[in-house]
């Protein structure tokens, strides 16, 4: 079978190696008809984050379940499935809580290899999506939307549920990407007012609007607190969701928080260092982490793309084959697409 892999900082190929097969009675065998490319990948494909050469990479699919592990009980061969970043089991503590991206029953290995033909997916029974019936059954555009649920809706989500979003709030929301974007879907969903985005290029700015923003703000740093306070008439925002993880971004969200208000933090974090001093005289709320993907996917945002009440694979703004693996990478780094699809099979 055909998989992507790091070669390099600047570097991905394709290389053939043996399909994957059942190694535990909790597995699946999965078929990829459609994977990504995520902005966290580029953490990696820039050299900012090391990562092992010969890596497998990717971790966002939907796909055909090909074969199943004797404990697997409620996924069957034929199902058509979100393949979530995620590996809950649904059994303990931390799943029963809803935070299945921090299962204690995961495997301690590196989380990789949608971005090829085939993948094992560990935890099936409970961690995997089952999508009523079949990929041909839906158009283009919500097939798009259902590979969003596998991380970037599901994270923007999480970043909403983590700041406490609800009706009526000011959301202010720092990242452009996928992930911020669709955190733009989740404030709207959990009911905000006012949204406002961070963005200084046209093309997501749009998007943002689209999806919910009322307000845009391109300035950073000092002008774009100026900004926000300016714009909540210098009370600051009921609720940030950080979706980039910079020390820059998240000093950021803090200044721009009211008092008493939470921090949704999703980005992932690229500088351990955080002042703490503006967080502990306002009294602001920081938490986040690790999306819950399958809880969230299964409660609420598989039904929402099936009534196509939300449409997050509008971020997907350029699609690429397998072995133009290199070219999908490039592109996002290059910032000419907002995320780049990979379509590996038509069904």
């Amino acid at each position: 079978m055909k998989v992507a892999v790091f070669v390099a900082p600047g570097k991905v190929e394709i290389r053939d190696v043996a399909k994957p097969v059942i190694q535990k009675p909790t597995d699946a065998i999965i078929r990829i008809i459609r994977a990504c490319v995520c902005g966290s990948d580029l953490w990696w494909f820039r050299g900012i984050r090391a990562i092992e050469a010969e890596s497998m990479v990717g971790h966002e699919a939907i796909g055909i379940v090909e074969e199943v592990g004797s404990a697997v009980n409620h996924i069957y061969p034929g199902d058509f499935v979100i393949v979530p970043f995620t590996h809950g089991c649904g059994q303990c503590v931390a799943c029963e809580a809803g935070f299945d991206g921090d299962c204690l029953n995961q495997e301690k290995i590196k989380n990789g290899g949608y971005q090829g033909e085939y993948l094992r997916y560990t935890n099936a029974d409970w961690a995997l999506v089952k999508i009523p019936g079949q990929p041909q059954d839906y158009s283009d555009s919500v097939l798009n939307s259902l590979l969003a649920l596998a991380d970037v809706m599901a994270t923007g989500y999480h970043a909403a549920v983590s700041a406490e979003v609800k009706e009526g709030d000011t959301v202010v929301v720092i990242g452009d990407g996928a992930v911020g974007l669709c955190g733009v879907i989740a404030a709207k969903m959990r009911g905000a007012k006012r949204i406002i985005a961070m963005s200084r290029h046209a093309d997501r700015a749009e998007l943002a609007r689209d999806f919910g923003a009322t307000d845009i703000v391109p300035e950073r740093d000092d002008e774009a607190v100026e900004k926000v306070m300016a714009l909540t008439n210098a009370a600051g925002a009921d609720a940030v969701l950080e979706c980039v993880g910079t020390q820059q971004s998240l000093q950021t969200a803090v200044r721009v928080t009211r008092p008493g208000a939470i921090v949704g933090c999703v980005g992932v974090p690229q500088q351990p260092e955080i002042k703490t001093e503006d967080i502990f005289w306002r009294n602001i709320g920081l938490r986040g982490g690790i999306a819950s993907v399958t809880t969230y996917a299964k409660d609420l945002l598989l039904k929402a793309v099936l009534r196509e009440e939300i449409h997050p694979g509008k971020v997907f703004t350029q699609r690429f084959n397998l072995n133009d693996i290199q070219s999908a990478y490039e592109a996002m780094d290059q910032r000419q697409a907002i995320k780049s699809l990979i379509v590996i099979s038509q069904q």
